[in-house]
Parts: C-alpha cells; structure tokens; sequence
C-alpha cells in the first residue's frame, strides 16, 4: 500500500511530538484523550492518527471491510512508523531536501483544512436551500413520455405483432414473450419515463409523436424493428432538495472554495519572478 506524501509526512512530523520515553506511560491513552492502539518501539499509535491513515487509505482501496478498517489502519501506520524511525536514524529528517517537502506538505495540509472550515461555514440548509433555489430556476422544463415497445429482427415479424395488438391481444403480455430486448421485455416491454434525448432519433420520434394509449406502425432503428405504445407523457419532474443535497454541498463548495482562493489572490501582494506565458487562445 502507498500514501498520499503529503499524509506520509504529517505522519512522521507528528511522530516526533508522540515520541513517549517509557513504556508505561506510552499505554495510557494520549494526552489528547485519544486512545493508543499500538505502541512502535515505545512511539504510540494514537486512534486519531489511525483515523487520518484510514482516510488516505479509503481513497485507494474504498472497498475496505468496516469491521477491519482500523487494523489495516494500525497495520499500515506500524510500517509508516518503522520507516520513519529508520529514516530518522539516518538522519534524512535533518537534510535540506526534507526539510522542503515538509514545508510544502505542512502548506498544502492547511490549505486543504481551511478550505474545508470555508466550505463547513457556509453550507448549512438555509445556504444550501438557496443555491438549490437558484439552480431549479435555470432548469428548463422538458417533456418526456414513459413507453413500452417490443423489439423484434424483421419487419414481418413486426407486421404480425401489429396485427395480434390490433386484434385486441396485451401488449405487455406479448412483448413479455416476443421482445428480443433483455431488459424491457421481461417488464411487458415497459421502457419507465425518458426524455426525447435518451433514445436513438427514429424510436424517440416516433414514440413522441403518440398520444397516450396509441400503438404505433412498425418502427426500423439501429436495433431492429419496434412496436411502440405510448402510457403516459408529462413534465419532467425537478429532483427534490433531499435528493440532490449531497451533489448541491459538492457543487457549492467547489464554489465557495475557488471563491475563497480568487479573495486571497485579489487581496495579497503577490511578486512574480519568472516570466508568466500568455494563456493560448482557442
């Protein structure tokens, strides 16, 4: 397993300040009420380290059991731990090079914290019910039809169906028998509700072009031939708040973040030494 860099380093930076000189006091919990759950050659393992671990572990391996979530975590830290201590010995944790990359991890873990505490701030439901409000209100109406059809490989065989639905026979009853499509057919053909730009241009024409409770001709598209009858149309309906929350506090908080980080720039002082190229133009 392999860990973010900038985690790895928060990792070892604060491994220095866990360091505990014995034993017995390394098997109490921490002093930030954090419980120990391992102990490295006397440099506690502490449950909220082990939650940070967890985190960067689950952006690479997501399918993690929950029931072993926190021993892969202490497994892995153990690791992070014994490298750490080994690259100490060696001394690379007094090199200039590492110095750089904790200053540039150490920069890029409080970006990353205050990002997050701006968009925490300001994405509470009265907040968000507003964005959903603005976002509802650029959503063009559309129409969309809810069908069933039965798919078949000749036209002849299209023409014979038309003529047993003509004669009265079910259409869900012989497309649950005839329809060559796997999904659909197995439902009575029942396609559920879809907007004209979900289908393929021959079957939504035609299929729009019904009225509820009208079977249509024989109609050829890239799949074979169909015979279409037309439930139901209607306005599609707006997704609900609840439905959508969770898309509505990532697609405000990308926008409160880039906000935040376009303020910082407009207010700083910012000295560019080296030439900037010109944006290409398309």
């Amino acid at each position: 397993m392999s860990i973010s860099f900038h985690r790895l380093v928060a990792s070892t930076f604060m491994a220095g300040f866990l360091l505990i000189p014995s034993l017995a006091m390394a098997q109490s919990d921490a002093k930030d009420g954090s419980k120990v759950l391992a102990i490295v050659n006397g440099e506690a393992i502490t449950e909220a380290e082990a939650q940070l671990a967890l985190e960067d572990l689950q952006t690479q391996y997501p399918n993690i059991p929950p029931e072993r979530a926190q021993s892969v975590a202490v497994e892995f830290l153990i690791d992070v731990k014994l490298a750490a201590q080994a690259a100490k010995r060696a001394r690379i944790d007094e090199t200039e090079a590492f110095k750089s990359r904790l200053s540039y991890a150490r920069d890029r873990i409080l970006m990353e914290r205050v990002l997050v505490q701006e968009v925490e701030k300001n994405t509470g439901d009265a907040a968000l019910k507003t964005y959903y409000d603005q976002q509802i209100a650029l959503v063009k109406p559309q129409e969309e039809v809810r069908a069933r059809h039965i798919l078949v490989e000749s036209e002849d065989e299209a023409k014979k169906i038309a003529a047993r639905l003509k004669a009265g026979e079910d259409f869900a009853k012989i497309a649950a028998e005839a329809s060559k499509d796997p999904g659909s057919g197995k439902e009575g053909g029942d396609l559920g509700f879809f907007t004209k730009d979900k289908m393929v241009s021959d079957f939504a024409e035609a299929a729009f072009a019904l009225k509820p409770g009208a079977v249509s001709a024989p109609v050829k598209s890239e799949f074979g031939w169909h015979i279409i009858k037309l439930e139901e149309r209607r306005t599609k309906p707006v997704p609900t708040f609840e439905e959508v929350k969770d898309r509505l506090v990532q697609g405000m908080g990308n926008k409160i973040q880039s906000e935040f980080v376009a303020r910082q720039r407009s207010e700083a002082k910012i000295e560019m030494k080296i030439p900037v190229p010109e944006a290409k133009k398309n």
